[in-house]
This record gives C-alpha cells, sequence and structure tokens, in this order.
C-alpha cells in the first residue's frame, strides 16, 4: 500500500513534493516510498524539537523576575520570535502553538514598555518594530516564507527560480516581499531563463503566470 502524502506536511516533505517530477528542476524527485517516509520522519524530528523549545521558553517566561534584566527580557523575545518563525514551517497545525507564543511576546514586550516609560524616542522605535513583526508574521502565513527564511532551508539558491515558478500565486506574493527590487530583478532574469529552457513548448500554464508576477515585482 502505498505511503499517503501529510494533509499538513512540515518542510522537508514540502520541498520533497515541490521537486516531484517537476520538469524545473535539475534534480527532480521520483515518487518512492521509503524517500517520503525519511522526509516525514525528519519532519516529525523537527516537530518534536519545536515542541520541547517551546515548553523551555515556557519555563523561561514564567521565570521572568518583577525587573529582570534588560539583555534576559530582549533575549527571550529573540528567541521567541524565531520559534514562531519556526512553528510557521513545521507540520500539522501550528495555530494554537503560535498563539501562545504571541501572547508570550505581548507579555514580554509589556515589560519592555515598561521599562522604556517616558522615553518618546524608545516608544516609536518599539511601535515600528510591532508593525514590522506584524508585517513578518503575516508573510510566515505561506509555509514557502518559512522554508526560504529557515536557517538551513532546503532550497538551494540555483533552486530559488524554480521554486517559485511552482508555487501558488499568493505564496510568489509573499515570498517577493523578502527581496529587495534589485533582487527581483535578477530574480526575474534567472526565471526566464530556467522557463524558456525547460518548457519552450509553454506546457506548464502556471510557471508562465508565476514568470508573469515575478517580472511584474522587478519592474
Amino acid at each position: 500500500m502505498p505511503i499517503p502524502f501529510s494533509e499538513l506536511p512540515g518542510r522537508h516533505e514540502r520541498h520533497y513534493r515541490r521537486r516531484l517530477d517537476n520538469p524545473l528542476f535539475s534534480r527532480p524527485e521520483t515518487l518512492d516510498d521509503d524517500a517520503l517516509l525519511e522526509v516525514q520522519r525528519l519532519d516529525h524530528e523537527e516537530l518534536v524539537a519545536f515542541i520541547e523549545a517551546l515548553r523551555a521558553l515556557v519555563q523561561r517566561a514564567v521565570a521572568l523576575k518583577p525587573q529582570e534584566e534588560t539583555e534576559v527580557v530582549l533575549g527571550l523575545k529573540e528567541d521567541l520570535e524565531r520559534l514562531y518563525e519556526t512553528a510557521a514551517g513545521l507540520a500539522d497545525e501550528q495555530g494554537a502553538n503560535q498563539q501562545a507564543i504571541e501572547h508570550l511576546l505581548e507579555a514580554v514586550m509589556r515589560s519592555i514598555r515598561a521599562n522604556a516609560a517616558g522615553d518618546a524616542l524608545a516608544a516609536r522605535e518599539l511601535e515600528m518594530e510591532e508593525q514590522a513583526r506584524r508585517l513578518h508574521f503575516e508573510l510566515l502565513k505561506e509555509p514557502l516564507v518559512a522554508d526560504l527564511l529557515h536557517p538551513e532551508s532546503l532550497i538551494a539558491p540555483d533552486e530559488l527560480a524554480a521554486t517559485l515558478l511552482s508555487e501558488s500565486e499568493s505564496a510568489v506574493a509573499a515570498a517577493l516581499q523578502l527581496f529587495d527590487p534589485a533582487q527581483r530583478a535578477e530574480l526575474a532574469q534567472h526565471a526566464r531563463a530556467l522557463l524558456e529552457a525547460r518548457d519552450p513548448g509553454h506546457r506548464l500554464p502556471q510557471a508562465w503566470e508565476r514568470l508573469a508576477q515575478i517580472e511584474a515585482s522587478g519592474q
């Protein structure tokens, strides 16, 4: 009996499926039960590690003193933000865990804002930071963004164009916001060259639609 795909895959299975019989990749995958089981195992390992890390951060948050040192509080905030980013790329439904991280972040930010009380410049900087965080978390609703931002991303530089050409319109729109105009223009050139070489007969209409989307973003 064939191994079924996951309903909500993690980054390893996503990239495996992204490359599955995909002519845009120089190293496409072929359907293989052992390979599918392996990527699912890797995704499960990352999920287990995430749960352990989340528990540890909750314990650190609970242990914060009323007048905790600034470095300790800022370190916890940065770790929570990184963990939220990790959660966005994991297998299974992570909405509840992400919400828990957001609640912890809000508690930490209240402490930081309290320490900055009376400092107008610090208050403005904190507000700008929170706006940037909200935008970042919104982009992370697209798993592709988490896949690209992962410190050990499975998407090699030479696979970036093929990856974007293989994704949905909404995923590409979110991912393109990670690049500046010059980078998007260069990416558009690479994507066109790849598509013209691999699909001269326009047999991949969705990929050509994504190319138009990428080129428009680089103008």
